[in-house]
């Protein structure tokens, strides 16, 4: 009896330390050190921040894992950040100064040499190209601008491509990256055509499809004078108009505000999977339409009864002026969008995404209907093993954060296996809606309960108020020459998104514990704290 009685009082004594540990020493704390002090996470200090103009919303507390141990010890401790920026105070934080491993010839996209003979054969043709056209076009007359390419192997776009890596589109610290936006957006444009895919259609639309192909959008491929291409999606409506409620995703208009901001979005995100996109204002006349050799896209120019240059796409079901897109006169705003290296140098393979969406108007797919269909995908290869799964979660999330409802396929690059990263193309139907919270782009993550414990720390820390994602986000964008790119009701969305986020994950670690939710990535940096090292080293150890 007496052993009995004492094995119930080391019980009870064991539950009250435990629970003094983990949930009143944590709230002692924050009471002695008050609310003020700057910390990884908010369950870090063990109490429920209250957002801003959301008061039912309150930050999840992932309470009794090692979330909390961790965050106290991935703490900012750059003294040199720029305090006065949000944005500079966020990539100055050691969680966006991870060091990737030493990059060895199997984990870099592309090599130098046969990047550079690649392009100057493509510089020699396009001048043969040029210089027969031009003799062809003054024997009819036809106005064609003279300008000169210049191949520069130092130029950001090249730059960009050759530091295309296993792990991101580009480093966190590469210069070529602001050079390849200012470019976009001021270098002079010496060709406007057809993209491939559109060129593919010629003009032939099936209109009983209820999907319709691309041609709608308007997609234009413009090569800029130092021989880089982007491509541009003019502005099809206002900001402040959001997408109806009887309007499908999939017929929904693109919005070139949505690619730039999904640039930024990505970024912040530190996931660096969508090429560097910018806005720019286009002169229609001089850019697009006396810089084609595509008679086809000439013939859908005409100027409005307003006097203004407008042109549609060839697509048949839209070749009418009323879907025409013009300037002011000439000047028309859009997003331009860098080029990834060609498929016959890096290609690239297409795989449709486990939670595809149903493009019909009453289907539905088995993920919408079976709540244990995430069960079924960790059986299946690549999803088995490796990072493909985790890769997935993280585009749910980036996709929930911006509404967007059509990611319908992803690609990667074949070089890289299936190790490599998702490319988050195609962004152009985000953010259509502020006022709604689609919850089922979150159903990958809400079926798996799976998530990069990286991921999850950096979501964390944006949810703070020193690194509050809408804050860095309209910092972020305020360098954008065509800002405010989002409206102030779609950057409130962000935080309200991911609250929800957050909460998610709560719910998957109450059910299923943080060992099975939490999963560790590979870390190593030889410039972040020790402890951060320590952490690393004990995440390998499990």
């Amino acid at each position: 009896m007496r052993r009995d009685r004492l094995l119930l009082v080391g019980t009870f004594t064991a539950i009250f330390l435990a629970d003094f540990y983990f949930v009143l020493f944590p709230k002692l704390l924050h009471r002695v050190q008050g609310p003020g002090e700057d910390c990884l996470c908010p369950s870090s200090r063990g109490t429920n921040l209250t957002l801003a103009g959301n008061s039912a919303l309150v930050t999840p507390w992932l309470s009794n894992t090692s979330i909390y141990l961790e965050a106290m010890e991935v703490r900012a401790t750059n003294e040199s950040a720029e305090w006065g920026s949000k944005l500079g105070r966020l990539f100055a934080h050691p969680l966006y100064n991870i060091q990737i491993p030493e990059l060895g010839l199997k984990e870099q996209l592309l090599q130098s040499e046969e990047l550079m003979g690649y392009y100057r054969r493509k510089v020699s043709r396009w001048e043969r190209h040029m210089k027969l056209y031009s003799e062809a076009a003054a024997a009819v007359n036809v106005t064609v601008l003279g300008n000169q390419v210049t191949f520069d192997p130092e130029a950001s776009w090249l730059k960009f491509h050759l530091g295309i890596n296993r792990y991101a589109l580009y480093a966190r610290d590469d210069p070529a990256i602001p050079r390849l936006l200012q470019d976009m957006q001021a270098a002079t444009v010496i060709s406007a055509d057809y993209t491939q895919d559109e060129k593919a259609l010629k003009g032939a639309c099936d209109c009983s499809q209820v999907v319709k192909p691309s041609g709608h959008h308007l997609k234009l491929a413009m090569k800029l004078q130092n021989f880089g291409k982007a491509m541009f999606k003019p502005m099809r409506q206002l900001r402040e108009q959001e997408t109806p409620d009887d309007v499908f995703y999939f017929v929904d208009f693109q919005r070139h505000n949505a690619e730039i901001a999904a640039f930024h979005l990505d970024r912040i995100l530190d996931f660096r999977r969508v090429p560097p996109v910018v806005g720019r204002l286009v002169n229609l006349t001089r850019d697009v339409l006396q810089s084609t050799v595509n008679e086809d896209l000439r013939s859908v120019f005409f100027t409005s009864p307003a006097n203004n240059t407008c042109f549609f796409a060839k697509c048949l079901y839209v070749c009418k002026t009323e879907y025409a897109v013009c300037g002011r006169p000439d000047l028309l705003e859009g997003s331009m969008s860098a080029y990834l290296p060609g498929l016959s140098i890096a290609p690239r393979i297409s795989i449709p995404n486990p939670w595809i969406r149903s493009y019909t108007f009453t289907g539905k797919e088995e993920w919408e209907v079976n709540p244990f269909f995430c069960d079924n995908i960790k059986q299946i290869y690549p999803y088995n093993s490796g990072n493909r799964l985790l890769n997935i979660m993280d585009m749910a999330i980036f996709d929930f954060l911006m509404g967007n409802m059509d990611r319908h396929h992803y690609e990667i690059f074949t070089k890289f296996g299936d190790d490599g990263f998702l490319l988050h193309f195609d962004n152009a139907r985000g953010f259509g809606k502020h006022s709604h919270d689609e919850m089922s782009i979150l159903a990958p993550l809400s079926q798996c309960c799976i998530i990069k414990r990286s991921t999850l720390l950096r979501l964390q820390l944006l949810h703070q108020d020193h690194y509050r994602l809408s804050d860095v986000m309209r910092e972020s964008l305020g360098q954008d020459t065509l800002e405010p790119i989002l409206t102030e009701p779609h950057l409130q969305a962000l935080d309200r998104r991911l609250q929800r986020v957050l909460k998610t994950v709560q719910r998957c670690v109450r059910r299923l514990g943080q060992a099975q939710v939490i999963t560790t990535d590979f870390i190593d940096s030889a410039v972040m704290p020790d402890t951060v090292h320590a952490v690393a080293a004990s995440n390998k150890e499990r």
